[in-house]
Order: C-alpha cells, then structure tokens, then sequence
C-alpha cells in the first residue's frame, strides 16, 4: 500500500485538487473571483519555467547527437509521425460527422471580428516562424520561433565540433539546472490546477448544455473514442502490448494536467515524465514533446472539422464537396501546426478559417464559441498526443527503447 500512494501520490494529489475545485465552481462560483489569482501565478511560473527549459531541451538534444544520420532519422521520423496523426485525426472526424450528422446552431451575436485584412499573408507567416528582437524569442506567444532558433542552434554546435564543447555543456548544464526548477515548481500543481479548474467550470461550464450541445456532443464522444482507440492502436505498434500498457499507466498525470490547465505548453512537463517511465529515448523525447506541443496537434485537427462542418450548416453549403474536404483537409493541417500551445491558440486558425471560407458574420460566433469549449478534450489529445509520437517516432526511426527511468513532478 506504501509504494502505490508513493506512485500515484501525485495524481492523487492532482485529483484531489481538481475535484475540490469543480465542486467549489459548481457550487461556490462567487469563490472563484478569489481563486483564480493562484491557478493565474501558477501558470505563470509554469510557463516561465518551460520556455527557457523548451530552449535547453530542444538544443540539447540535437547538439548531443552525434551522428547526422541519427538526427535525420529523428527528424524525419517526427514529421511524418506528426502529418500522419494530424491527417488521420481530420478523416477519422470528417467520417464522424458524415455519419452522425448534427443540425445547424443558431446565432447568437451579431458581432463580427477583425480579420487582419490589414495585415499581409506574407506578414504573418513572418511573424509565424521569426521575431524581431532576440528577447521575444522568450514568450510563449511566439513558440514556434523559439523552437526554430533551438534548432538551429543545437544544429550550429553539432557543426562547430570541438570548439563548441563548452557551449554545449552549457545546454547541458542549463536543460539539468531548467528541469529541476519546473521540478520545484510542479510542487504547487494540487493547488494552482485546483484553483485554475474552479474558474473552468464556474465560467464555461453552463455553456455546455446551451444551444452548443449537439456539435459539443458529437466532439466530445469522437473525441473520446479517437483518444481510446487510435492512441492504443498506435501505441501497439510502436512497442507491442507493453507499449499499450506502459502508455496508459503513465498517461493519467499529464491527461489530469491538460484538462486542468487547456494548454499543451502546460503539459509538456508531465509528458516528458510519461516519456521517460515508458522507456523513450531522450533523443527523441527532448525533440518530439517540446516541437509537438505547438507543431502537433490531433485535437485542434479535430475541432477544426467539427468548425468547419458547423460553419458550413450555418450558412447552408454542402460540405461534403470535394473541394470543400480537401479545403478543410489542407486548412487543419495549417491549423494544427500554428496553433500555440496556449490556452484558446486556435484563434490563429479560426481567423484562417473565416478568411478562406470568407465566412458572413453569423457564422463567426459559433465558430468562436465552438473552438472554447471544445478546449479541455482538444488539449488531451493534442499534449498527450506528442508523448504517443514519441512512442512511434522512436519506432520508425529505428532507436531502441530505453529502460524505463524517473523524470519526476
């Protein structure tokens, strides 16, 4: 009995937390105005912490790898995983929503929202994958350039050979020094998740028995069952029955943390954990999980359809037309790549999708309120999604599995 509670303690912990918040949001929501500042300063400290540790993480790990075939195989190995998952996620939902087809919501604002028409497509795919000044790399606004400039600095030491060791044991030494800070931090997670879930269900939990039901619903149980179902599958093939199970046992944690914080960034602590208790290598943990939480994501594949399919009832078009699938096809894959992995970073991609689609203005707050509430499962699948790639990159890229070992919140 004392090694189970030392195992679980954490989630145990985690649990506690979460369910004394939802019934205090439930039940108390005037607490909740009182609440929220610390689910807010955990959060902060929680991304605080991860950025500087994605930087190290990422750079590390390809300065670290010593062989140029060993770093293509990887490379490789990811983004073939990532557009694999991302594109069957898309299908597995366009066939939902074929087959259980749901009625077209009414509008309920009258509001309309600023495209960006102002703003250049070439001006932003800049802003997508570059900053400005070298400190803006450091938000988690701009991930993705951050991800960018790690790697290509951990590519530029591999190249400077000798001269570069120093610098390299300084990414070394900074992703060991970056990890047990998040370690010190993640103490908190009972409380701050705890709190930051009481807002969740005191704010937008009402809204889902409103006029959002049926598409709610239908993303909800897809989702669900693409969660169960596809994440064994793949984890099957990636290591066999004991991959299935290693998964699923070290998936509980970093599962309670996305529903309890709806970001993928937050998350990517706990699946580095799962990562290594399952036995990936770090090679390929430390490049996957930190580029999959903002370029992988199965849940933003997902809602996006369900946006996309709702959009299309409310104006009354056909979208099962080929060129509207293939559309919606192309629009998700952009939109799983660009999302941040922030709580509501499927903004970018519903400005995306309004602007193709050339959306009227009654469409545009379903759309708005569609992709919100969808959020908690979306960031499941989207976090936990990274650690089950890791898993099957490390499949296909023919690294072998490593004894399972502690990386602790």
């Amino acid at each position: 009995m004392k090694d189970v509670l030392k195992n679980y303690s954490g989630i145990l912990l985690l649990l506690t937390g979460i369910i004394a918040g939802s019934f205090i949001g439930i039940f108390f929501p005037a607490a909740v105005i009182y609440l929220k500042p610390l689910g807010d300063i955990f959060l902060n400290l929680l991304f605080v912490s991860v950025v500087p540790l994605v930087f190290f993480a990422v750079s590390n790990s390809i300065a670290s790898l010593e062989q140029q075939s060993k770093f293509g195989k990887i490379i490789f190995s990811m983004i073939f995983t990532f557009l694999l998952f991302i594109i069957i996620a898309a299908l597995f939902t366009i066939a939902a929503v074929y087959f259980f087809p749901t009625e077209a919501l009414p509008s309920t604002s009258g509001e309309t929202i600023d495209t960006g028409a102002e703003t250049s497509w070439g001006d932003r795919i800049v802003s997508f994958f570059t900053v400005g000044e070298f400190t803006e790399l450091f938000s988690r606004k701009n991930m993705l350039a951050l991800l960018i400039f790690a790697f290509l600095t951990g590519t530029a030491v591999r190249k400077t050979g000798g001269s570069g060791a120093p610098f390299r044991q300084f990414l070394a030494s900074g992703y060991e020094v970056m990890k047990e800070l998040l370690l010190i931090v993640m103490k908190a997670a009972p409380i701050g998740l705890g709190a930051y879930f009481a807002y969740q269900v005191a704010t937008v939990g009402p809204q889902l028995f409103g006029f959002y039901a049926k598409p709610l619903g239908l993303y909800y149980v897809a989702g669900t069952v693409y969660f169960l179902l596809f994440f064994t599958l793949y984890a099957f093939m990636a290591k066999g029955k004991d991959g299935v199970q290693k998964f699923w046992k070290n998936n509980i944690y970093p599962s309670l943390t996305a529903i309890s914080t709806c970001s993928s960034f937050a998350t990517m602590p706990a699946n580095l954990q799962a990562a290594a208790k399952i036995g990936v290598p770090d090679a390929v943990a430390n490049i996957v999980i930190p580029i999959g939480s903002t370029l992988h994501k199965n849940g933003s594949s997902m809602s996006s359809i369900i946006k996309i399919y709702v959009a299309f009832l409310i104006i009354g078009e056909n979208f099962f037309d080929p060129m509207n699938l293939l559309l919606a096809i192309g629009i998700t894959v952009f939109v799983s790549i660009v999302a941040g992995g922030i709580p509501n970073g499927g903004y970018i991609g519903e400005m995306l999708m309004i602007s193709v689609y050339q959306l009227p203005v009654e469409a545009i707050p379903a759309v708005m309120i569609i992709g919100t509430l969808v959020d908690p499962l979306a960031t499941v699948l989207n976090s936990t999604g990274d650690t089950v790639a890791a898993m099957f990159a490390t499949k296909i890229s023919g690294e072998k599995f490593q004894e399972p070992k502690e990386f602790s919140v």
